[in-house]
C-alpha cells in the first residue's frame, strides 16, 4: 500500500514538472499566465543588448544630425509655429485620446493608467528615420522630438494629474527622470556633432546620411524584436488592450496630420508632425510602468507597451509604403505631362514652320 501510494506521488510529481502550465519559479500563475522571476541569463543579454542598441541609436541620430541644416533648423527654435503645433499634438492630442479610450472600452483602472502613461510619453526617436523615408522635414522633425523629450520633465507628471485623478493616484507612478535625461543627451549630443559635420563638409554628410538610413531601419526592427524577447509573462491579456493597442497609434497619426493641415503647415511638415505624434517612446514607457506598480498589477499590462509599439511601427510602415506609391505615381504623371507637352511643342514648331515656307526663328528653337 506504501508502495503504491509512493508511486503515485512520484507519478503527480513527473505530471506536474512535464506540464505546460506554468514553473515552479513563477512569481503569478494564473493558469498559463504566469510572470517569471529576472533570470542571469536574460539579465545579462538585456544588458548587452541595451548597449548595442544605445551605440546604433547614436550612429543612426548621428546620420539624421547630417541632413539638419543649422539656419533652418535655427529658424524653427525662432519662431517655433511648428514646434507649437507638435507639442499640442503631443501633450494634448495624445493624452485626452488616450483618456477617452479608456473610457470608451471601459478597462480596469490599471490598464487605463498603462494606456495614459503611453499618451503622455514624448516622441520616440524611430520617428526621426521614418520621417527622412517620407520626405519630411527632418530640421522640424529633429526639434520637435528635443523639444518634447526635455518638456516631458514637466508635462509628463501635469498630464497624468489631470487624466488619471480618476483611477489612481498620480503620486503612485515613479517618472524616470534619469531615463528622460539620458534619452535626451543620447539625442542632442550624436544630433549636435551631425549639424556640425553637415555644415563643414556636406558632401560626406550626405554619404552618412544614406548609410544611418539603412541602419536607422534595421535598428526599428531589431528594437521590435529585442522587446518580444525580453518581455516575460504571457500575452495572454484582455483584448480591450490589443484593441487600444490598433486604434491609439492610428488616431495619432491622423490627428497630428489633420491639426497640423488645419493650423497652415506644408505638406512635407504635416508628414512629419503626423509621425512625431503617433510614434511614442515606448521604451520610456516600459520603465515607468515596470518602476510603478507591482508584480499582480503588471499581470494585466505589463505587454501594453510592446502592443503599441508593434501597432505603431506596422502604420508607419503602411504611411511610407501608402507615400512611396504616391510619390512614383506622381513623378510617373508628371514626366508624361511633359512628355505631352514637348510633343506638341514639337508639332506646333512644325506647323508654324510650313506656314512661314520652312522658316523657323531662333525663338522657337
Amino acid at each position: 500500500m506504501q508502495t503504491y501510494l509512493l508511486s503515485q506521488q512520484l507519478n503527480t510529481r513527473s505530471l506536474a514538472e512535464n506540464s505546460t502550465a506554468c514553473p515552479a519559479n513563477a512569481t503569478i500563475c494564473n493558469g498559463t499566465s504566469c510572470v517569471l522571476p529576472e533570470d542571469n541569463f536574460n539579465e545579462t543579454l538585456s544588458v548587452v543588448l541595451s548597449a548595442v542598441l544605445t551605440i546604433m541609436l547614436a550612429m543612426v541620430m548621428f546620420s539624421m544630425g547630417c541632413n539638419v541644416d543649422i539656419n533652418k533648423f535655427w529658424g524653427h527654435i525662432k519662431r517655433p509655429w511648428g514646434i507649437f503645433v507638435g507639442f499640442l499634438c503631443q501633450f494634448g492630442i495624445m493624452p485626452l485620446t488616450a483618456f477617452l479610450l479608456s473610457l470608451a472600452f471601459n478597462v480596469l483602472p490599471i490598464q487605463a493608467v498603462v494606456v495614459l502613461i503611453m499618451g503622455c510619453c514624448p516622441g520616440g526617436t524611430a520617428s526621426n528615420v521614418i520621417a527622412y523615408w517620407v520626405d519630411g522635414d527632418m530640421d522640424l522633425s529633429i526639434s520637435m522630438t528635443t523639444c518634447s523629450t526635455l518638456l516631458a520633465m514637466g508635462m509628463m507628471p501635469l498630464c497624468l494629474f489631470v487624466y488619471t485623478k480618476m483611477w489612481t493616484d498620480s503620486n503612485a507612478i515613479v517618472l524616470p527622470y534619469d531615463s528622460i535625461g539620458i534619452s535626451l543627451v543620447a539625442l542632442v549630443i550624436p544630433v549636435s556633432f551631425g549639424i556640425y559635420v553637415n555644415h563643414k563638409w556636406p558632401s560626406k554628410a550626405k554619404v552618412i546620411l544614406k548609410v544611418g538610413s539603412i541602419l536607422g531601419a534595421i535598428l526599428i526592427v531589431l528594437i521590435a524584436v529585442v522587446g518580444g524577447i525580453l518581455y516575460k509573462g504571457s500575452w495572454i491579456i484582455s483584448p480591450k488592450l490589443w484593441i487600444i493597442g490598433t486604434i491609439f497609434p492610428a488616431a495619432g497619426y491622423s490627428l497630428g496630420f489633420f491639426l497640423a493641415r488645419i493650423a497652415g503647415l506644408s505638406w512635407h511638415r504635416c508628414r512629419t508632425v503626423s509621425l512625431e505624434t503617433g510614434m511614442q517612446n515606448t521604451q520610456l514607457c516600459s520603465t515607468i510602468v515596470q518602476l510603478s506598480f507591482t508584480p499582480e498589477q503588471l499581470e494585466l499590462m505589463f505587454t501594453f507597451p510592446l502592443i503599441y509599439s508593434i501597432f505603431q511601427l506596422l502604420f508607419a510602415l503602411l504611411i511610407l509604403g501608402g507615400y512611396r506609391l504616391y510619390r512614383r505615381h506622381r513623378i510617373k504623371t508628371k514626366t508624361d505631362v511633359e512628355k505631352t507637352e514637348e510633343k506638341e511643342d514639337s508639332k506646333s514648331m512644325s506647323s508654324h514652320a510650313k506656314i512661314n515656307g520652312g522658316f523657323v526663328s531662333n525663338e522657337t528653337k
